[in-house]
C-alpha cells in the first residue's frame, strides 16, 4: 500500500491537488483518504416533514465528503483577494489571482459554462456604500448554485475516479514521519508515501490541532466570526444582488470600532443548519435553477474576535456561544428583528403572522439571551447601516437566525510552497487557517500540486 502522494480530504484543495498532479504526471500513484461519503451518497436526512432537525449522523453529509463543506453550498467562487483568505501573503497576490482564474476555466469546462461572472468593478452601489460609511469589497464572483456547484464536482471525479485511489468513509487517524516520507494509518491499515497533502477543512480543525501538536509543527491563533443569517423579501436586496450577486459590506461600529460584515449572500436562497463537531449552527444556500429559487434572500453579518493572551481558544469561544444557542432552542434559533429592538422574544404565532416565510424550521428565540451584547449591538448597527443603502432591511420581520460561527483552524506554519517544516508535507486549504473560500481553498491545491511536480 505505497503512493507517491497520499491527500487527506477530498474538498476543494484535495480535488484541485489531485486533478493538477494527475494532469501534470499521469504516471503517479495517487490516493485521496476523505472521511465522509462519496458524493452520490452525500444526504442530509432533514426533509422538513419527518425530520425536521439536526439527528447528528455520524458522518454529516453537509460538512464531509466529496466536495468537502463547499459541496452543497451556493457554490461561490470569488476572484480575489481582498477577503476569503491570506493565500496571497504566501505565493504573491499576482500568483493567488492567476491561480483563481485558472480554476475557474477548469469549472467552467466541467459544468460550469454558461454560469455569470459578477464584478463590483465600477460599481455605483460602492459609492452610494460610501455615504453611509459602508465600504463594499472589491471582487470577481462566478456563481454556479448549488445544483450546477454539484454538477461540477460530479464530472470532476468522474475524471479523477480512474486516475486516483479513493478511500470514502476513511477516516484518517494518525501521520507518521518515517525513512523516506510518510505512514497514513487509517481504520487499522496503514498506507506508505513520499509526499504527503493534507487538506481537511475547517470540519478537521480539532484533528489538525492534535496533528500539529503529536508532529511538533507551530500553529498561530486565528479568528472566530461569530453572528446571524439574516432572511428578508428577496426584493429588498435585488437592486444589489442583480447587479454584483455577492456583496461583501464591511461597517465599523462607532461605540467599540468593531468590524461587521456581510458573508456568503444567497439572493432567493435557502437558510439551512449545519454541523460542526457537533454543533449546530446555521448557514445558507441557493440555486442557479428558477425552479429552485425561493422569495427569499439570506446573508450573514458576522462580527470576527482574534484572541491572543492569556486567552488564545478562539475556536472555543465560538462553540460556547453556540452551544449555549443549541441549549436553548434545540438547536437553531429564529427572532424578528422587531422583537429583538422590543426586548420580546419572538413566538410561532409572531412567525406566522409575519410578512416572510421562514425557509428553515427552528426554534423562535431571544438572541439577546445568546450573543455577547457588544457582538449583538454591532449587528443591530450595521442592520440600520444596511437599511440605508437596502430600505426595508430594519423591517419589524426581517428574520435573524443564530447563531452562524465560522471556525478557522489554527493558522499553520508553512512557507511559500505551503509547506510545512517537515520536507514533503504539505498543508492546504481551510484546514491550514490560510484560505476561508472555495477560490482560495482551490487555488492552494494547483499550487502545491505544482511545486511537487517541478522536482521530480
Amino acid at each position: 500500500m505505497k503512493y507517491d502522494i497520499i491527500i487527506i480530504g477530498a474538498g476543494p484543495g484535495g480535488i484541485f491537488s489531485a486533478y493538477e498532479l494527475s494532469l501534470g504526471n499521469p504516471e503517479l500513484k495517487i490516493a485521496v483518504f476523505e472521511a465522509g461519503h462519496a458524493l452520490d451518497r452525500r444526504h442530509c436526512p432533514i426533509d422538513g416533514e419527518k425530520i425536521k432537525s439536526c439527528i447528528s449522523c455520524k458522518s454529516c453529509s453537509i460538512m464531509s465528503g466529496f466536495g468537502g463543506a463547499g459541496a452543497f453550498s451556493d457554490g461561490k467562487y470569488n476572484i480575489t483577494n481582498d477577503f476569503g483568505g491570506t493565500l496571497h501573503k504566501y505565493i504573491g497576490k499576482k500568483k493567488a489571482t492567476e491561480l483563481m482564474r485558472y480554476v475557474d476555466e477548469i469549472n467552467m469546462r466541467y459544468g460550469g459554462a454558461g454560469t455569470k461572472l459578477y464584478t463590483t468593478a465600477g460599481s455605483a452601489f460602492s459609492t452610494e456604500c460610501i455615504k453611509h460609511d459602508l465600504h463594499l469589497l472589491n471582487a470577481s464572483v462566478r456563481h454556479l448554485g448549488t445544483d450546477v456547484n454539484y454538477v461540477v464536482l460530479g464530472n470532476l471525479y468522474n475524471e479523477l475516479k480512474d486516475k486516483v485511489d479513493f478511500f470514502f468513509d476513511s477516516t484518517v487517524d494518525s501521520i507518521s514521519i518515517i525513512d523516506g516520507g510518510y505512514e497514513i494509518k487509517s481504520l487499522g491499515k496503514s498506507y506508505e508515501c513520499e509526499r504527503c497533502i493534507v487538506s481537511v477543512g475547517r470540519i478537521g480543525s480539532k484533528w489538525m490541532e492534535r496533528v500539529c501538536r503529536e508532529l511538533d509543527i507551530p500553529t498561530r491563533s486565528n479568528r472566530v466570526d461569530i453572528g446571524v443569517r439574516v432572511e428578508l423579501p428577496a426584493e429588498v436586496f435585488a437592486h444589489i444582488t442583480d447587479e454584483l450577486y455577492e456583496s461583501k459590506i464591511v461597517y465599523r461600529t462607532p461605540k467599540y470600532g468593531d468590524r461587521v460584515r456581510t458573508f456568503c449572500m444567497n439572493p432567493r436562497g435557502a437558510v439551512v443548519n449545519e454541523n460542526t463537531n457537533g454543533i449546530i449552527t446555521v448557514n445558507g444556500h441557493s440555486y442557479e435553477d428558477p425552479a429552485k429559487q425561493t422569495s427569499n434572500t439570506n446573508f450573514a453579518l458576522l462580527v470576527a474576535k482574534h484572541f491572543s493572551e492569556p486567552f488564545k481558544d478562539s475556536n472555543g469561544y465560538g462553540e460556547s456561544i453556540a452551544r449555549l444557542s443549541n441549549m436553548l432552542g434545540g438547536g437553531v434559533i429564529v427572532q424578528r428583528f422587531g422583537d429583538l429592538i422590543k426586548g420580546q422574544r419572538s413566538t410561532e404565532s409572531r412567525i406566522e403572522e409575519s410578512f416572510i416565510t421562514p425557509t428553515l424550521k427552528a426554534t423562535p428565540g431571544d438572541l439577546s439571551l445568546v450573543l455577547p451584547k457588544r457582538i449583538l449591538d454591532g449587528i443591530i448597527e450595521m442592520i440600520y447601516a444596511l437599511d440605508k443603502v437596502a430600505p426595508g432591511t430594519a423591517n419589524d420581520d426581517t428574520l435573524l437566525y443564530g447563531v452562524e460561527v465560522k471556525f478557522y483552524n489554527m493558522e499553520v506554519n508553512v512557507d511559500e510552497n505551503l509547506e510545512s517544516p517537515h520536507k514533503g508535507l504539505y498543508i492546504i486549504g481551510d484546514g491550514s487557517g490560510i484560505t476561508h473560500s472555495l477560490s482560495h481553498a482551490s487555488a492552494s491545491g494547483v499550487h502545491v500540486a505544482r511545486n511537487i511536480l517541478s522536482k521530480r
